[in-house]
């Protein structure tokens, strides 16, 4: 499950039908779900009921822990969410999925926690805050509602995140108004946001740097453990 369009792009170049399951060979498919946990929940449903025999979660996290930096691979140990609840990605599946991730020239860290919360985490202060309460390394919207379908239904599951925005960078909220559920720029809402409020511009170039860090990290982690991310039990993915 990936929650982005440019996410889905590092698996796929085929056409992308958010809320779809997505063939990609192999017996894996993917659904392009939408920011999130409401949103990952429907999508790990939505799988679970086509057949899928395990659960991943791909895509782009903030980091929490200082010297983390954008375009770090992560596969976390545990998934925490704002009420409290953890859950505990497959061990044998993650290790080999570490394994093929070592042998990539992508920086990596295996460990530590990813916590899950229902709103993105914008500025220094909030992830320094959330950082001191749960000591995650990085945070996201999706993982803890696909991880808790996948306790549900008895399936396992995995993680792998790369790292997008670093724990003392700020993202503009306003910018959020400028692109859709799947984090695709919507070009008159957009125009009009910065024409609204010109100073945003400055801030575009960063942006667009760090999400293509991630990026090239998430398709090299695919080419170095395959669309099925290193599980060797035979199903969809």
């Amino acid at each position: 499950m990936t929650a982005l369009a440019a996410e889905a792009r590092t698996l796929t170049p085929q056409p992308l039908r958010p809320r779809q399951l997505i063939a990609l060979g192999d017996g894996c498919g993917l659904w392009l779900s939408g920011m999130g946990p409401e949103a990952a929940r429907e999508a790990a449903l939505g799988l679970a009921d086509a057949g899928a025999t395990a659960l991943a979660v791909f895509g782009v996290a903030g980091a929490l822990a200082p010297g983390v930096h954008s375009g770090t691979l992560l596969c976390p140990a545990c998934v925490i969410d704002e009420r409290g609840n953890d859950y505990h990605p497959a061990p044998a599946w993650r290790e080999q999925l570490q394994r093929c991730l070592t042998a990539s020239s992508v920086p990596f860290m295996a460990g530590g926690s990813l916590l899950s919360l229902p709103e993105p985490l914008l500025n220094a202060t909030a992830k320094m805050a959330m950082r001191q309460r749960h000591m995650a390394v990085a945070v996201d919207m999706e993982s803890a509602a696909v991880a808790a379908v996948a306790s549900e239904r008895r399936l396992p599951f995995v993680v792998l995140r790369a790292i997008i925005d670093e724990h003392d960078d700020d993202i503009p909220a306003a910018l959020q108004a400028g692109i859709d559920a799947w984090g695709r720029p919507r070009p008159l809402d957009m125009l009009a946001l910065l024409g609204r409020h010109p100073g945003l511009l400055a801030h575009v170039p960063s942006l667009s740097r760090r999400m293509r860090k991630a990026t090239r990290a998430l398709r090299t982690a695919a080419t170095a453990a395959g669309m099925n991310l290193g599980r060797t039990a035979q199903g969809a993915c």
